[in-house]
């Protein structure tokens, strides 16, 4: 890419985008106050009409009681309060706001999740919450047809998914099935079922691909049907009583001796819920075994070199883990890689699930996918773009389908309020090993119709209890904008080209003050997050490069101590560490800043570099000819000379 700007700014303004926000400047204030107050009297009425013939509990003339009128003045001014605090709140809805992954929220998702909260429907089933359960389980039949997955209830092998309170949550849903699915066949084989065809040792057993283990879980589950309630209670108790699940992980291990606790492959990128999850489960930190990389992107061959070993010493693999979008740098795994090596390595017999942890990266499938659901070639993606998407990233989202299942976070580039992560597997017939009984919640068999059967939610997923009103949100923004690229996909696309505009004006930027400071895109963008990492020109010490990142960072960060107003934009920081890029991305990037790795501090721990998120579709304002990211380097620049030379620059 050259530094000049990738693209016509004089292009016509999208009026669409228009309508989804709040935005930068209230400036949807009226849309949603008139939506509020629509359905708040709507719920009003809704709540007066349910037996209309009951008296109102409340008395006309409670509102001037003293007490009640003391209550209501404690209110106000405790709201009071609440407001003027939260006027410290980082502005996530600016331009000005490009550091962490937030941004301002769809009015479609706000209102509905507004518009749902007096109803409180708890997701856990359908008991307590009739409409908004059956929204959840459909929206994770959108998210699975974004994904490339199955999404038709009708098919046996359909894909399922719920939500989570956010990818933590769901990177470990990701484990509990992978280590379900993975210890079955053992269990059916401890148990000795007639009739089933089963492997011959633990070892085949426990490497069984995923779609042989579920074929065999449904065969288990027919072969139960067809006996006498007598027996098929006596032999169900004998096979849970063998399942991992019952056991625990150490007396699973030791009846299955010499087998091994098997381990969770993932690069050196993956987001700290890895460690977290396998140490909630058990498992322990000690079997997650991280991959180097190759420009913060999984290297295959470390992943093959890998693979062979553990073939070759019979330790079981659980899990592979390709990141979607780097929570750091925003980078993309090679998936279609991944799937290969697995499937070179089940010829060795070794075998494992393929987990995408896409929480930041998800919603771009939107940018692929046609609305009819069909992958879009890369040279139709890339008519839009510059470089986005190179030949390995449209390989990694063509690649998705064939995984087996996927984090995505609808509260990051789905826009939509906190607590909304969400869980997709490729194959719902698995989530049956996750099932759990509470009989007050939970009544009667298994329903055979897919919808029906999730409606009982809380038998599946980790919570107790889960709010509808996100479950809501989240359906209804999908419904407004449908996850492809000529509806959601048309935000997402300003998101990429503003990144493209970034990067082509951080080489610029590096041009202009290569007198007095060495700037450098560390990693070229996959998505819509690019990095900067700054040096002042001479310096060669590690730590002064930080020291004066962090200076800048002190610049850029939310201070609650000050107001707003006073910052000018706000950004983030990460850490490039040595031992994460490898000795020839170390040797790349910081020798091109001129940076000495030999002399590396002990209290550092890497290189501080500027982060920066770009999820606001505002930042580039065709219409009234504003380009953020010009104004945000010439912001930068300023900062940078002021801090280099204080007696010479004005701040």
């Amino acid at each position: 890419m050259t530094a000049a700007q990738p693209f016509n700014h004089g292009e016509p303004r999208d009026h669409t985008l228009d309508a989804c926000f709040l935005g930068p400047y209230g400036e949807n204030d009226a849309l949603l106050e008139k939506m509020l107050v629509e359905f708040l009297r709507d719920h009003v009425y809704w709540r007066r009409n349910f037996h209309p013939e009951d008296p109102p509990a409340i008395g006309t003339g409670a509102t001037y009681h003293p007490d009640y009128v003391a209550f209501e003045s404690r209110m106000r001014r405790e709201l009071h309060q609440l407001s003027a605090a939260l006027k410290k709140s980082v502005p996530f809805h600016s331009p000005r706001y490009i550091g962490h992954m937030a941004s301002d929220l769809l009015l479609p998702g706000l209102a509905a999740q507004m518009l749902t909260l007096p109803y409180n429907p708890n997701n856990v089933s359908e008991d307590a919450a009739p409409v908004t359960v059956d929204m959840e389980v459909q929206a994770g039949l959108q998210l699975a047809r974004m994904l490339g997955y199955p999404h038709d209830p009708a098919v046996d092998a359909c894909a399922f998914g719920h939500l989570t309170s956010g990818g933590t949550l769901a990177n470990y849903q990701a484990l509990r099935l992978a280590l379900a699915l993975k210890a079955f066949p053992l269990a059916l084989r401890a148990a000795h079922v007639p009739e089933l065809d089963l492997p011959d040792d633990d070892w085949h057993a426990f490497n069984l691909a995923q779609a042989d283990g579920i074929a065999l879980l449904t065969a288990w589950q027919a072969w139960l049907a067809a006996q006498t309630p007598a027996v098929r209670a006596r032999w169900l108790q004998r096979v849970e009583g063998e399942r991992i699940e019952q056991r625990g992980l150490v007396g699973f291990f030791a009846a299955h001796s010499p087998l091994k606790v098997p381990l969770v492959l993932a690069p050196v990128t993956a987001h700290y819920s890895w460690s977290k999850g396998l140490k909630l489960l058990g498992l322990g930190r000690d079997q997650l075994k991280l991959l180097p990389t190759d420009g913060m992107r999984l290297d295959p061959a470390a992943l093959r070199d890998t693979l062979e070993r553990c073939a070759r010493e019979q330790q079981g693999v659980l899990l592979c883990v390709a990141v979607l979008g780097g929570t750091e740098y925003g980078t993309i795994d090679p998936i279609d890689a991944v799937l290969a090596a697995r499937h070179d390595s089940r010829q060795r017999g070794l075998d494992f699930a393929v987990h995408v942890d896409a929480a930041w990266g998800g919603y771009l499938a939107t940018l692929f996918r046609n609305q009819d659901g069909s992958l879009r070639s890369r040279a139709e993606v890339a008519t839009e773009y510059v470089q986005f998407p190179t030949a390995a990233v449209h390989a990694a989202f063509a690649a998705l389908g064939d995984t087996d299942s996927v984090t995505v976070d609808p509260h990051k580039l789905g826009y939509l309020p906190y607590g909304s992560g969400a869980f997709i597997c490729r194959d719902h017939r698995a989530m049956a090993l996750l099932a759990e009984r509470a009989d007050y919640v939970f009544h009667g068999g298994t329903p055979k119709d897919y919808l029906a059967r999730y409606r009982n939610l809380g038998q599946f997923i980790p919570e107790g209890s889960k709010s509808g009103a996100a479950a809501a949100a989240v359906y209804v923004t999908h419904k407004v904008l449908p996850l492809d690229h000529v509806h959601f996909g048309r935000l997402l696309r300003a998101t990429v080209r503003a990144a493209e505009t970034f990067h082509a004006s951080a080489r610029r930027f590096a041009l202009e003050l290569s007198d007095c400071v060495q700037a450098l895109v560390p990693f070229a963008p996959d998505s819509n997050l690019v990095c900067l990492a700054l040096n002042p020109r001479g310096n060669s010490s590690i730590p002064t490069a930080n020291a004066f990142v962090r200076k800048l960072h002190d610049i850029l960060r939310c201070d609650p101590q000050q107001p707003l107003q006073t910052k000018e934009f706000f950004g983030s920081v990460t850490t490039l560490r040595p031992e994460l890029l490898g000795p020839g991305q170390t040797a790349r990037i910081f020798g091109a800043l001129g940076l000495d790795t030999s002399k590396l501090d002990p209290d550092e721990d890497g290189l501080l570099i500027l982060r920066h998120t770009l999820m606001n579709p505002f930042l580039i304002d065709h219409e009234n000819g504003i380009n953020y990211m010009d104004r945000y380097f010439d912001f930068l620049g300023r900062r940078v000379r002021a801090l280099l030379d204080p007696a010479g620059s004005t701040p």
